[in-house]
């Protein structure tokens, strides 16, 4: 067992560069968990090719993988890396994002959630304890809090509600956690709620320390991206220095800019995977839409400046074709470039720290970025 879960190598402003010490190796912060939801990176991407992209820790799903192919035969094949030939850590979400974004099918009492299956309508019951037992059986590295993710916009009231439910359960996560011994081999992370309140989540944030836990998270901000700074900043006086902080569910290229900026370590999101799944690339001059009939005729690579050989092999008219054509190839190669894009977006941002540019950094690739000259 790690003897912590963070380390602190430098600061430039808040932007902070550290170690995340994970039960199956060590990972370097500030840095991006691409999603595979059930066990696999959407986009036709094997688990060891993200590996080979520079990614060190990937992001699953407790819910869904509790609804298929069910925890105990996870375990029986030796745990959720060892299913899918991964050979790092893994964080799994409890759950709680799914009360929200599967509203109509669920249930939330002070027990836990109430869920009926998305696949066949059988009931599931997630609770504060059961989501550990679940994570622990997955054999990952880092265990997500049940928690509650409102509305947006929600009034304060339910807000309030909402964020004192979660932070209840936290503290019945972190009860089950040892004194089921999981303490052992996984982290429990607690997530921060609140809505868009700064009170809320300052109140929040600073439960959730309390806790004494191995890390914290920033939920609830996945419905409004453009706000994310306003649960942030109440929330990061609160949270232990010496900790690593996560942000939950974003986001694009500039969000995760604007957070590292203010002290967040680690992220997620879909947007790499889905986007190149559908046709749209990040690039170093902006985003491109390949469906587009513009680039029917264009020998323009992907992306010359990625140093991806993808990006800089393939022809944006090349792409346009395989998406015309519904050729599972053209998601899968979006999907690569993507993922390099991000990863290398985090490696600029980790070295920029270390230099203690990253203001110069950022404020570059903001101008590249938004030139619309992609």
């Amino acid at each position: 067992m790690p003897d912590k879960s963070y380390t602190l190598l430098a600061q430039d402003g808040d932007a902070r560069r550290g170690v995340f010490h994970s039960f199956h190796g060590d990972v370097q912060t500030p840095f991006f968990m691409p999603i595979a939801t059930v066990g696999a990176i959407k986009g036709g991407v094997e688990a060891m090719e993200v590996r080979d992209l520079g990614f060190e820790l990937i992001l699953s799903n407790t819910y869904h993988l509790h609804v298929r192919p069910g925890e105990e035969r996870v375990k029986a094949f030796g745990g959720l890396a060892k299913f899918m030939g991964w050979d790092g850590p893994i964080l799994t979400d409890s759950g709680g994002f799914q009360a929200w974004s599967l509203a109509k099918m669920n249930q939330i009492t002070e027990e836990g959630i109430t869920f009926k299956s998305h696949l066949d309508g059988s009931p599931i019951i997630l609770t504060p304890e059961s989501v550990i037992d679940i994570q622990r059986s997955l054999g990952i590295d880092v265990a997500m809090a049940l928690d509650e993710c409102t509305d947006y916009p929600c009034s304060y009231d339910e807000a309030k509600a909402s964020m004192e439910r979660s932070m209840r359960w936290a503290a019945r996560c972190k009860k089950h956690w040892q004194d089921t011994g999981a303490d052992e081999s996984m982290y429990l992370f607690g997530i921060g709620q609140g809505s868009f309140f700064k009170d809320l989540r300052s109140e929040s944030a600073k439960i959730l320390a309390d806790l004494d836990l191995p890390g914290y998270a920033v939920g609830g901000v996945v419905v409004d991206f453009t706000r994310t700074h306003e649960a942030i900043l109440p929330s990061m006086p609160h949270l232990p220095k010496d900790r690593p902080r996560y942000l939950m569910g974003v986001g694009t290229p500039l969000d995760i800019l604007n957070a590292v900026e203010l002290g967040i370590d680690m992220f997620d999101c879909v947007l790499p995977t889905r986007n190149g799944r559908h046709g749209k690339v990040f690039t170093t001059y902006g985003d491109v839409n390949l469906n587009a009939a513009k680039w029917k005729d264009s020998d323009q690579l992907i992306d010359e400046e990625n140093d991806n050989p993808v990006s800089k092999k393939y022809t944006r008219g090349y792409l346009r074709h395989l998406f015309h054509v519904n050729e599972s190839l053209g998601g899968r190669l979006a999907t690569l470039h993507n993922l390099s894009f991000y990863g290398n977006l985090m490696k600029g941002i980790c070295q920029s720290i270390d230099e203690g540019n990253f203001a110069k950094f950022k404020a570059n690739f903001i101008e590249k970025y938004s030139s619309g000259n992609a």
